[in-house]
């Protein structure tokens, strides 16, 4: 299967009419789309040692979550880090796939992933675009309870929440940075509300909003959707060998 035919089949199941408008996604970089892929690389991010990694381990295609042009690019030279990225990766015929608030979005993307890591079951979209996902616990519980389970779904390093007073039942999540649907959870009749960074002002106000806070790190709620990218990867082409890598650069101590 070629770049730009894998790339239709993503197209198909993953649309890009679901994009926010403001956000960059879908095909970043090809030097050229007839090219044959047999090794695909799965990553959240596309960092210089990822690209390093891809490029020395012989990857025709790096998918990723978080794209790898963002903002635009005014010229390609050495001087911008990002325009670096991509001149590395077209020298190589390397490509580059990346699938933001669409996946975010998507059934079975990030949120959808997330949600039943940490046991979320019959969740449905809420929130603004339909970007986030609530359903419920199958056994009410304590919030402590809870939370040490979302550190361990997910492994994540650390996990901070703020305490509303509720027990754990009605739970709404939204991957990396969620602050924005707090109040839609809250509107949705959470009473518990998971993402990967809400914020200390948020945070510090959740018992007068009557909704507990869990905020389980921007990598970490995201990083799932690597499996959902594994899993099209196979169902397009079964004989494409596909990896997965961890990109995240944020140490704890």
């Amino acid at each position: 299967m070629t770049v730009n035919e894998l790339y239709e089949k993503f197209n198909e199941k993953i649309p890009e009419s679901l994009s926010e408008q403001w956000d960059n996604d879908g095909l970043m970089c090809c030097a050229d789309g007839t090219q044959e892929v047999s090794r695909v690389l799965v990553t959240l991010d596309v960092t210089d040692e990822i690209v390093d990694y891809a490029i020395s381990s012989h990857f025709d295609l790096i998918i990723s979550h978080h794209p790898l042009i963002f903002r635009p690019l005014s010229a390609l030279t050495e001087e911008n880090h990002v325009a670096r990225k991509v001149i590395k990766l077209l020298t190589s015929a390397v490509s580059v796939f990346s699938f933001h608030t669409r996946a975010d979005k998507v059934s079975g993307g990030v949120n959808d992933q997330l949600a039943e890591l940490i046991g979320v079951h019959e969740a449905v979209p809420f929130g603004e675009g339909l970007l986030g996902r609530i359903g419920t616990v199958d056994e009410e519980c304590e919030l402590e309870e809870f939370v040490c389970l979302v550190k361990q779904s997910i492994n994540a390093d650390t996990v901070r929440y703020a305490d509303a007073f509720n027990s754990v039942k009605k739970v709404a999540v939204v991957g990396g940075d969620g602050k924005d649907f707090v109040k839609a959870a809250i509107e949705a009749g959470a009473d518990t509300y998971v993402s990967g960074r809400i914020g200390y002002n948020l945070m510090e106000e959740a018992s007068g909003l009557g909704i507990n806070l869990i905020e389980a790190g921007h990598f970490f709620t995201e990083q799932p959707v690597t499996d959902f990218f594994v899993d099209l990867v196979s169902e397009f082409d079964p004989d494409i060998y596909v990896e997965t890598v961890d990109s995240n650069a944020i140490k704890v101590i």
